[in-house]
């Protein structure tokens, strides 16, 4: 859509397994019918900020934008919801293009996973030990040891989520850059973090790892027991989220910065 007048010709509604996200799906389908997923050419995603992930992790690889509709508890990705004349609000609807996080992970068995975050790639100790984590950045070491509870790397979109309540910044849509977030610092005491350029590969490698475990997750998969977690955008996937006109996300993003 992209502020183009274009109607939708076919909507596929995708709800989160609750009552209210079930029974507002039902109600769309009864007035706007329910395009196959494989010929819509928008996809109406119901539920919160966690469904919207879920439902952009399912459609990588296929076309159609998504837009969001609030019926969860948290919905910074999310539209107000409304049933009336959909079509035309969909056909004003503004485009958000995200590109993911894809973390290379490799354990302290030798056993390599990948997976992709929209929101932040994260490392966590999993046990009362802090974690000791050596950081390298397009091959150059830039922290030779942060001892904390964990560390965080995030998109711009979710730069409002974990990252925000680890105390980073939030950065605004388009700024090509990324937050890398201290969680529970303890050494070195001083350290914030740091913002990254979007062409950034981001090396973490964990020390003292049988004695420190530590587990990475992107966004909705979980890898234990990591020696090292290699980070950096993948620009060969883009999805895009549609937003009512005046609730564009960079729009949410700055105005966010200014909530108290």
């Amino acid at each position: 859509m992209s502020g183009g007048n274009a109607v939708p010709r076919g909507i596929a509604f995708l709800a989160a397994p609750t009552r209210l996200a079930e029974e507002s799906r039902a109600r769309l389908i009864a007035r706007y019918g329910n395009a196959p997923l494989k010929d819509a050419e928008i996809v109406v995603s119901l539920g919160g900020d966690g469904f919207m992930l879920e439902t952009l992790h399912h459609l990588i690889g296929r076309a159609p934008p998504v837009y969001g509709m609030n019926c969860g508890s948290v919905g910074f990705l999310m539209n107000t919801y409304g049933e009336d004349d959909l079509p035309s609000r969909l056909a004003r609807a503004q485009a958000a293009t995200l590109h993911p996080l894809r973390m290379h992970a490799e354990t302290m068995t030798g056993a390599k996973e990948e997976a992709l975050a929209f929101n932040e790639v994260s490392l966590l100790r999993q046990l009362r030990q802090a974690a000791k984590i050596r950081i390298s950045i397009d091959g150059r070491e830039r922290l030779s040891e942060l001892i904390c509870d964990g560390v965080l790397i995030s998109t711009p979109a979710g730069s409002t989520a974990y990252n925000l309540s680890a105390h980073g910044p939030i950065v605004p849509m388009g700024a090509n850059l990324f937050p890398l977030t201290p969680i529970s610092a303890f050494r070195p005491r001083r350290w914030r973090g740091a913002l990254l350029p979007s062409t950034a590969e981001v090396v973490f490698e964990v020390l003292e790892a049988e004695k420190r475990p530590v587990a990475a997750v992107a966004d909705f998969t979980e890898v234990r027991n990591v020696a090292s977690v290699a980070v950096s955008e993948d620009r060969g996937i883009a999805m895009r989220l549609l937003f009512d006109p005046d609730q564009a996300l960079s729009e949410r993003i700055i105005a966010e910065q200014f909530t108290v």
